[in-house]
């Protein structure tokens, strides 16, 4: 089965009909997994036969303001998700900082490319200007516990929205370096540099495509473990192989109950 998680920022007027309408072309399509619209664009985790989901995403594109959507693939045996679901929520991604949208600012905060990174981290952890090079983990303490980049600033969080308050502390010792914030795919860290950079952080940058476009195009470099999703996957690995397909039973359910 073919898997997919993309993101896209955009304005969306009526996210109810939006909805209504992936809802019952996902549902023609027997597709599994989650939707998420919002007024400020779309959130997808879903899974199918591979042709199936391309000629959805495909579709997806048809529409102006989704033409832009750059999903990220992965294969499992089997699809890892008990159903489909569709949700309108007031974010892609609760953060609960209005400002902290590329809608609101109007741009991006500024983005590296996953080759870039690898290369500042091949020679030291150093940028092009001879800057330390800070991986920030913007995910919570049950994913980064699954693997994250060898050296990162990992936060003790449950929740996205505890980030700001668990930042804190390490402002000051992050003043001199360039900071990478990342996640699995790229929406937590987005949002996460522009709130950053809006507070007075200006050399925070964005990994473009999280994790799983670091896995795309690096694979393993840098990278202890493997990247949590929260699907019946469990984890990916570097060559973005679920854990369920490599691992017994018994020994998922040791690694996920920390009893191995």
């Amino acid at each position: 089965m073919l898997n997919l998680a993309a993101y896209l920022f955009v304005h969306i007027d009526d996210p109810h009909a939006l909805a209504a309408r992936l809802r019952e072309r996902a549902a023609a399509d027997d597709l599994k997994g989650t939707i998420l619209v919002a007024g400020e664009g779309i959130n997808l985790f879903l899974a199918g036969p591979e042709a199936v989901l391309r000629g959805f995403v495909d579709w997806l594109r048809g529409d102006p303001r989704l033409a832009a959507l750059r999903p990220r693939y992965s294969r499992s045996a089997a699809v890892p998700f008990a159903r489909l679901k569709v949700k309108v929520k007031p974010e892609i991604i609760s953060f609960r900082r209005p400002q902290a949208t590329p809608l609101a600012q109007g741009a991006r905060a500024p983005a590296v490319e996953p080759a870039t990174v690898a290369r500042w981290l091949a020679r030291g952890g150093r940028d092009d200007q001879g800057r330390p090079v800070v991986m920030l983990d913007t995910r919570n303490a049950q994913e980064v516990a699954y693997g994250t980049f060898q050296g990162a600033l990992t936060l003790p969080i449950t929740k996205f929205t505890d980030l700001p308050a668990a930042l804190e502390p390490h402002r000051e010792s992050l003043a001199g370096a360039t900071v990478v914030s990342f996640c699995t795919g790229g929406i937590r860290c987005e949002k996460a540099a522009l709130w950053m950079r809006q507070d007075g952080m200006d050399n925070v940058l964005q990994l473009e495509g999280g994790i799983l476009g670091w896995f795309e195009q690096v694979g393993g470099l840098g990278y202890e473990g493997r990247c949590f999703v929260f699907d019946g996957r469990v984890a990916l690995d570097p060559e973005l192989r679920p854990l369920v397909d490599e691992t017994s039973g018994e020994e998922m359910l040791a690694q996920v109950t920390g009893t191995s």
